[in-house]
């Protein structure tokens, strides 16, 4: 997901990542989408068939690592609002085979400032979620699925989302973010955000 405007400027604090996200699968902070999955499998990974710790179930560790299993295998998804620039401003984290979606109001919510536009894909089209977006003051650039009605979403406004696209294209030049390798969901978001700040740097 991109916030922003061709004349945007960054949201986060100068030459910082912004907000922190938090890991889960329900109502918390999210953006654009991407799928680690077939990462290698080795002795003490998250998928080994080691013991959850304290008693505590594999599905109650999976929800709290953000682990699931997706079509594209067992892993993480990452999710991430950027600014008009393309520059990350903060991630979120859920189960592979979560849904985006709810994770997104919540993240929108903890920007520092109202973007003028929301630009997302189609995973994102929800009337209830373009409600949130006026309703906050942005307009949002969603296109509709197959199926839905038909709703404003200016072609020159959505082109802007190449720019979380060449994002994650930066972000996976580091092979750590490529290939979730931390058996925490703490630890491979401190990686994904030593990624981003580094990003952030070259800019």
């Amino acid at each position: 997901m991109v916030a922003g405007s061709p004349a945007f400027h960054p949201l986060g604090e100068a030459r910082r990542v912004g907000t922190p996200a938090h890991t889960g699968s329900g109502a918390t902070r999210s953006g654009a989408r991407n799928d680690f999955s077939g990462w290698h499998k080795h002795q003490g990974s998250p998928q080994g068939g080691r013991s959850p710790k304290k008693g505590a179930s594999f599905e109650e560790r999976d929800h709290r690592e953000a682990l699931g299993r997706s079509r594209g295998g067992y892993g993480t998804k990452v999710c991430v609002i950027a600014d008009g620039h393309g520059q990350a401003i903060s991630f979120a984290l859920a189960p592979g085979q979560a849904h985006e979606l709810p994770l997104a109001p919540a993240m929108l919510n903890s920007l520092p400032a109202i973007p003028l536009w929301v630009v997302a894909d189609k995973s994102y089209a929800s009337d209830a979620f373009r409600e949130h977006i006026w309703d906050m003051g942005a307009r949002p650039a969603i296109p509709t699925k197959r199926r839905d009605a038909p709703v404003s979403c200016p072609k020159w406004a959505y082109r802007c989302r190449h720019l979380v696209e060449n994002l994650w294209a930066r972000l996976k030049e580091w092979r750590a973010v490529a290939t979730r390798y931390e058996k925490t969901a703490a630890s491979f978001l401190a990686v994904i955000h030593i990624a981003a700040t580094a990003d952030w740097i070259k800019f």
